[in-house]
């Protein structure tokens, strides 16, 4: 990104004011073909402010422009093309990274700002399952790159621990339920209730009724109701728990849903004072067909309160609390409705920053083509995978080298890394396969080829006779070297991408990139040849092994030193 800024001010200087900086920066390109150039800057938009031809106004610029950074510039029809001197910035680029470390990609862009990130919010009394395990690690590494960029970052874990499932659940243990039973194995216990009830309430459409009732109870402050759903709670969050611990994630929030419920009476109070409440079927909400939008459900019939409710109350705590500038909820697609009526509702209020709420959204998790369901029981323990994923990566490792010290710590490296850079390697739109074989390749687009091409580097940096820190690199001009380069170049620019989609996929795919440029280097150079560019050679595995290593690190993942 700083050779690009370079190039557009040597561009600004010889155009002297015609176009502004930042523009000239939109304008520049990165031609197709590696025999064009490295950076392209397209002249049409200058031709009629100038009264000259695009090739003509190329041809001035490309002659003019000098600068150590750029071995030659030349004009190629309507386009300045540009050539790195590869010498030049190799080494600027090897010593940037190896002094720098892991700060290297860092930005100040969000310095003095707040982001909030409501990810992860699993519904208690249910188990963490698969399908949690996207808003989860998509969550964290955004908090992960938010850091990077300059944001203080503030995780909120906003649990599902309120609504009308806990009256279900109540209903099912009053009915079927065996205290011991739920005490020896809970989450199960309560999973085997919360399906036993859908089952039921086919043949019996009462159960429904008995369970709104129970939660309007559970409202009200009933001792019964409010005993049994915080059992069901604090039993939920001993589990999640060890999730957590296992995935290292942590949270600086973990209120859920239940901690505004003194908070929705000012709600209520609000939308009224703005006569936004209207009556529709007995129940309260706010109309939205000026946007040809559903209308956004406030108070059931029976005066219960919605998550839409809870949901309103939430975005206001979190503005006075923590004046936050950007607020991202990680939450499936199948709510995008929900979050375009929860913005519009409080932009009806009068607040200006709805603006700065995002719904990140993402795409399921299918086994064998099909989402999961923990309604039909359909539900993959994420705990059960994750164990499942360090005894394989176990294997595979034993199978590799046999030799490997402290095997079982590296496994667990490896297989909560296949997971979540399995599911980060994707666009978050789009749905996935789950599928254990996949994720633990040690080749292909999978975290073990990141994570072993991070180890390769390693070990040749431990056969080497150079210190780490004492590296003075030389410039490396060679074919195999310079595809690395651009890449480890571009990571600073890669992490602003990743922040600005909110797509961590950007790094997860940048990171395969640069372990396949780096393993075919492997291939065709001896790096630890003893000549005049060995030196310069063994900063370039530095430099990789330190980008490699931050690079996971942004998506969560560890990166062992051997496998």
């Amino acid at each position: 990104m700083e050779l690009v800024k370079t190039y557009a001010e040597e561009i600004a200087l010889e155009l002297n004011g015609w176009v502004e900086l930042d523009e000239i920066m939109n304008l520049i390109e990165q031609p197709k073909f590696d025999k064009q150039g490295d950076l392209a800057f397209p002249c049409f938009a200058l031709a009629k402010a100038m009264k000259e031809s695009p090739a003509k106004i190329a041809e001035q610029l490309a002659t003019r422009i000098s600068n150590p950074h750029f071995e030659r510039v030349i004009a190629e029809g309507p386009y300045v093309n540009c050539f790195y001197n590869k010498s030049f910035v190799s080494a600027e680029v090897m010593r940037d990274i190896l002094h720098q470390q892991s700060d290297y990609g860092a930005s100040a862009f969000g310095q003095t700002q707040t982001v909030t990130l409501d990810f992860s919010s699993p519904n208690i009394a249910k188990p963490f399952s698969m399908g949690h395990l996207r808003s989860t690690v998509i969550g964290n590494s955004l908090a992960l790159i938010s850091e990077k960029c300059g944001y203080k970052a503030i995780r909120i874990n906003h649990l599902g621990d309120w609504g009308t499932q806990f009256g279900k659940l109540i209903t099912a243990y009053k009915l079927w339920g065996s205290e011991q039973e739920v005490k020896d194995a809970p989450i199960s216990e309560l999973l085997k209730l919360y399906v036993k009830f859908h089952q039921e309430v086919g043949n019996n459409p009462e159960l429904e009724s008995e369970a709104r009732l129970w939660f309007k109870k559970l409202e009200d402050g009933n001792p019964e109701a409010q005993k049994l759903w915080k059992w069901f709670r604090d039993e939920s969050l001993q589990e999640f728990a060890k999730i957590y611990s296992l995935l290292d994630i942590g949270f600086d929030s973990n209120d859920g849903e239940s901690f505004y419920n003194d908070k929705m009476d000012e709600v209520v109070k609000l939308l009224r004072a703005k006569q936004l409440l209207v009556e529709s079927n007995g129940a309260e909400v706010v109309d939205l067909s000026d946007y040809s939008l559903p209308p956004f459900l406030i108070k059931k019939r029976d005066g219960a309160t919605l998550y839409g409710t809870r949901d309103l109350a939430a975005a206001l705590y979190r503005k006075r609390n923590y004046q936050f500038d950007q607020s991202f909820y990680v939450v499936g697609q199948e709510q995008t409705l929900h979050f375009k009526q929860l913005s519009l509702v409080l932009e009806k209020l009068g607040y200006d920053w709805p603006q700065d709420m995002k719904h990140v959204s993402f795409g399921f998790i299918l086994k064998n083509g099909r989402k999961m369901s923990t309604r039909k029981g359909g539900v993959v323990l994420l705990e059960h995978v994750i164990q499942q994923a360090i005894d394989l990566a176990e294997n595979n490792i034993a199978e590799k080298n046999s030799a490997l010290p402290d095997k079982r710590a590296v496994a667990k490296m490896v297989g909560i890394g296949a997971i979540i850079f399995h599911d980060l390697k994707n666009d978050r739109q789009n749905n996935i396969e789950f599928s254990l074989a996949d994720m633990l390749k040690f080749e292909g687009a999978t975290g073990p080829y990141v994570q072993y091409t991070h180890a390769r580097a390693c070990s040749i940096l431990t056969k080497s006779s150079f210190e780490p820190d004492q590296l003075e690199p030389a410039g490396l001009n060679d074919e195999h070297s310079w595809p690395i380069i651009k890449l480890l170049l571009a990571f600073p620019e890669v992490i602003v991408k990743s922040f600005d989609y909110t797509e961590p996929s950007q790094i997860a795919k940048y990171l395969i990139f640069l372990a396949q440029e780096f393993n075919s280097y492997y291939a065709h150079v001896k790096i630890l040849n003893e000549d005049i560019e060995q030196e310069g050679r063994v900063a370039l595995v530095q430099a990789v092994a330190i980008v490699l290593k931050e690079g996971l690190r942004l998506l969560g993942i560890k990166a062992p030193e051997k496998m």
